[in-house]
């Protein structure tokens, strides 16, 4: 009996390493998983996905450890996005994590049980994402910097760095909205007129900068856009080339080269993601977890694209900024 005992001991040795990658598997499947769906390239912005990660950790979260990640990146039009979150559902994700506001309207068109953490710029309960900021209700909550309620201010910030040398303004955008007539009044105020210019993609940013170049905008002022984002550096360049001083709602476009920004950090807010999805993942319920609305703007200006574009920048705006780029 003690021979069998240890040939059954000796087989059992030998059929282990057979057995073991088995048992990481089984692991691996218990492990639960976020689905992040964000709408751009990942190149540009895996920084943003770094911040989200470090939220995620935040609350105990670690990729690969005890939590799982199904990224995905799509720069498409909603229709597609409805397509990308249905497939997260089915997949059977724990939670999806998605900071795009309208990535999460897609999301939500598709799902009213897995849990979604959203970032978006907009009033969430005017796009129809949560009833209240207080009381979510349903399996939808996150984060609203109101980013595109900032543009007045950023108007005013434009207009206070030129002054007498900028006659006439331009908005680029993607499309309508309450927010752009915000701005338009907003412009009105300054006695200086407002041309909009809409533009999702590359090649339609081109052809937005050409018609700027023919009605002879003399500053522009970007719009909270996901597509201003992801084509920050040909913004940057094309602002450049024309000559054309520029404010954006996001730092990263004032590191590329644009003359100034004023907004919420966004890598802040997807960290802020990450700490709501982990709280998610620890039990607590989206309709319990009020909407976040972070408190403080960043200024940003960018000195030498300033004196590229002959601009002195007034000792006030200097004093204002929460960080210039030399």
């Amino acid at each position: 009996m003690g021979g069998i005992r240890r040939r059954e001991f000796i087989a059992l040795l030998g059929g282990a390493p057979a057995v073991w990658p088995l048992v990481a598997k089984a692991q691996q499947r218990a492990l639960p998983v976020v689905g992040f769906l964000y709408p751009g390239p990942p190149e540009p912005n895996s920084h943003l996905a770094a911040a989200f990660r470090k939220g995620l950790g935040q609350t105990g979260f670690i990729e690969g450890r005890n939590v799982a990640i199904e990224y995905r990146w799509a720069d498409v039009e909603f229709i597609r996005l409805r397509e990308v979150a249905a497939d997260l559902v089915h997949s059977r994700v724990t939670v999806m994590a998605i900071p795009n506001g309208l990535a999460a309207v897609a999301a939500k068109a598709v799902t009213r049980t897995t849990p979604i953490i959203f970032y978006t710029g907009a009033d969430p309960v005017r796009v129809g994402l949560v009833g209240s900021l207080d009381r979510p209700g349903g399996n939808v909550t996150g984060i609203s910097s109101m980013n595109t309620e900032l543009g007045g201010k950023r108007l005013g910030l434009l207009y206070e760095m030129l002054r007498q040398r900028a006659e006439r303004f331009g908005l680029l955008t993607v499309g309508t909205g309450a927010a752009r007539a915000e701005l338009q009044a907003a412009a009105s105020a300054t006695e200086r007129p407002l041309d909009v210019f809409t533009a999702g993609n590359s090649r339609e940013i081109e052809a937005a900068f050409a018609s700027m170049a023919q009605k002879r905008i003399d500053a522009l002022l970007v719009d909270a856009n996901i597509p201003f984002i992801n084509h920050r550096v040909q913004l940057a360049t094309l602002a450049a080339r024309h000559r054309l001083p520029a404010i954006y709602p996001w730092r990263e476009s004032a590191e590329a080269g644009g003359l100034m920004s004023y907004g919420t950090s966004l890598p802040d807010l997807f960290r802020q993601v990450g700490i709501y999805t982990g709280r998610i993942l620890k039990g607590e319920k989206p309709a319990e977890l009020p909407v976040l609305r972070p408190t403080k703007s960043e200024f940003v200006i960018n000195l030498p694209t300033a004196r590229a574009l002959g601009i002195e920048v007034p000792p006030t705006l200097l004093a204002m900024a929460d960080a210039v780029i030399e």
